[in-house]
This record gives C-alpha cells, structure tokens and sequence, in this order.
C-alpha cells in the first residue's frame, strides 16, 4: 500500500470555541485541496476520520463538501477506527489510490471534544476500551493507562521520573509548534512532582503524563507516486501498515504492546528499512507511559529498559533518534478523530523541510505510531521526501 502525500494543512489545536465540527472540517480540506496545487473537481474520493459522541452530530462526512462547490456529489466516507480513526482514514484513501478509483483523495481527520463536560469526555473515550470488563474503570481512558503504568511498575520499578522526563521533552518541544494547544515549557522538576497545579489522576499518572482534550482538524491530500512527480512537492509513504490486536486486556500482556511491536516490524519489512535508518518518529504518546513502552516496542530498547531512551537523551530533538519533536499528544493535544493526520501532516512538514523551530535537521525518513484504544489497532507509517 503506497501513495504520496502532496498537500496538507492543519488547524490550531485546543478548546476552540469559535468553531464547530462543520467548520473545522470545512477549512482544512479548502487548505489542503489549494497547498496540492490541484482543482477541487479533481478530487475523486473523501474520507473524514471522526471518532465521534462528542456532539448530537454523528454524520460529518458530507461536511467535507463545503470546502467547495466542486466537491459536491463527490463520494464522502467517515472513517472510525478509536484513536487511530485519522491513520484509518489515510488508509482508506491509499487503498483507492491504489485501486484506481482516484487520481486524487481528499482525507481529513477533525474533533470537536469539548462540546461536553470533562467527566462526558471520559466515559466516552471508554468506547475504545472493552466495556464488558473495562467500562466501569474510575478515570475513563486515563484509569485504563492507569492500570498500565502500575502493572509495568510492578514489574519493571518505579518509572515515575522517566514519564516525567517524557512529559517535559514533549512540552519543550512543543513550545516550537505553531498549532500545539499548550506552548509552554513545564520543565522536569514540575512534571516529576505531585502538587494542586499537577495532581495525580488515575493510578501513577499526573496530569503532566496525560494529553489534553481538545478540539482541532488536519487534513491532506493524497496521489499515486507516478503524478506526484509532477506536483510541486511529494512524501512518499513508504509503508503504511496496520495490525489489531484482541480488544480485552485481560487477553494480553498489557504491557508489551505486542501489537506495536509487530506493526514496526511488518512496516520496516515492507519498506526495507530498520530503525536506524530513520530520523524521526512521531508516537502515539496519549500518556506518557504509552511512549516509554513504545520505545521498547519499537526496539529502541529492550523490555523494561524504555527509561534509559530519555535519560540518556536518546529521543531529544538532537539525539540519536529524536521522539515527538512536535511535542506529540502530550503538548499538542489529542482531537481524537484528528490525531492520525495531524501526525502524518507534521512529519510531512519534516520531510518537506518546513517545519520551522521543530525542524529536526537534514530529516529525509520518518516513522510514525498511532494506535487505537490500549495498543488495540496499531498503525505505523515509514515516509520518506519523494520531491
């Protein structure tokens, strides 16, 4: 499955309450469609990424149509797949490149969360756990990673300052990200300390090791490899590679991510590639335990090492194999439908050489991590600058 990314654009992300769902799809599709350099009427298929039980509207797909007059009878999908709703939709789009059913497809990926209270948000972000033994957790989503980083801590000690340490390089980074929803840099000894500003949630976790609800939209345009070197820019996605794993914990080692682990390996298969070979990665930190984890799983460390990556400065911006240099989930915020493009479209910033102060130097091959629900739908892209 391969296809080139040849347009993009992303809205700010956080609580924007001058925008609904409706327009935050609206204006990053007319963004991306005019950064692709091509017609509106050239777009053959749509595919929206919403997660969705934020709002009374759960049928935003057509929404994608008012970007404009163009687009209209134009076949529109929603695509949802938990966390990881914005890479399925980019899969959905290279299938129907690769199938010849488009020249051109159009995918966005948008939430609006913070249409409902706090506790709402939480019981419905549940929905990407298994309800039958899991939906009763105390803390929605965050009591799930809870469990987590307990269960790791069990078996592998005290990881308290090592997430700390991953919260403050994400939100050190993402001070240098133009849509990130908190630009400020906490620095470790906040994020490693239990206070009234920095409470602890569910379990070990901190608000520090937890992202941010937030609204936002992304979205980009792909093509296949043969026109793509004919437009003014192209990231070629290498490999795009999706593995589920059962949806109880009860049924795995939660603490492996072994549906991670087999993603990375299937998609450096396909691409002929290892983990040395790449310059960055973008991971699916929605909690600071689940990037110490994915580490490991990644094979950047061995099982129960994942602290040494950020101790010893292994995944900062300069080091050998910088991790969220856009300051990830964590500092960015995680629009649940919206988190995979966003992903996809802030590597391709790094790949095209315009990401600005994230700008990891002479990027050229990057990974990229999002899953869905705990390691239960695990996407990995390899991406690479075509032109």
């Amino acid at each position: 499955m391969t296809g080139c990314i040849i347009g993009w654009a992303h809205s700010r992300f956080g609580k924007l309450d001058d925008k609904d769902l409706e327009t935050l799809i609206a204006d990053v599709a007319a963004e991306a469609i005019q950064d692709a350099g091509v017609e509106p009427a050239e777009i053959g298929q749509i595919y929206v990424g919403s997660f969705g039980g934020f709002e009374k509207q759960s049928f935003p797909a057509s929404f994608a149509l008012a970007a404009d007059p163009a687009l209209r009878f134009r076949p529109a999908t929603r695509v949802e797949n938990a966390c990881a709703t914005g890479s399925a939709a980019i899969h959905q789009g290279l299938n129907a490149i690769g199938a010849g059913r488009a020249r051109f497809v159009l995918v966005v990926g948008a939430e609006k969360m913070t249409a409902v209270p706090g506790a709402q948000v939480g019981d419905i972000l549940l929905n990407a756990s298994y309800r039958k033994e899991e939906g009763d957790t105390e803390g929605g989503f965050a009591g799930i990673f809870g469990q987590i980083a307990r269960r790791y801590f069990q078996r592998y000690g005290d990881q308290s300052a090592a997430m700390a340490r991953i919260a403050a390089k994400n939100h050190r980074n993402g001070v240098d990200n133009p849509f990130a929803q908190l630009r400020k840099d906490l620095g470790f000894e906040f994020c490693n300390a239990v206070s009234d500003k920095n409470p602890l949630v569910a379990g070990p976790l901190r608000r520090t090791d937890c992202s941010l609800v937030s609204d936002g939209a992304a979205a980009l345009v792909l093509t296949d490899t043969e026109t793509a070197l004919r437009m003014k820019k192209a990231v070629h996605v290498r490999a795009a590679v999706q593995v589920n794993d059962y949806l109880p914990m009860s049924m795995r080692d939660i603490i492996a991510f072994e549906g991670c682990a087999e993603a990375w390996r299937q998609a450096h298969a396909s691409a002929g590639t290892s983990l040395d070979d790449l310059d960055l990665v973008e991971t699916h930190d929605c909690f600071t335990i689940a990037e110490l984890i994915e580490y490991e799983a990644m094979g950047l460390t061995p099982a129960g090492e994942g602290h040494r990556a950020i101790e010893e400065g292994w995944v900062e911006r300069g080091g050998r194999l910088p991790v969220n240099p856009s300051g990830g989930l964590k500092s960015k915020g995680h629009p649940v439908g919206a988190t995979g493009v966003s992903m996809h479209v802030l590597t391709a910033l790094q790949l095209a050489g315009e990401a600005g102060g994230m700008q990891v130097e002479d990027a050229a091959l990057a990974g990229i991590f999002n899953m869905g629900g705990a390691a239960v739908a695990n996407y990995v892209s390899i991406l690479e600058r075509l032109r």
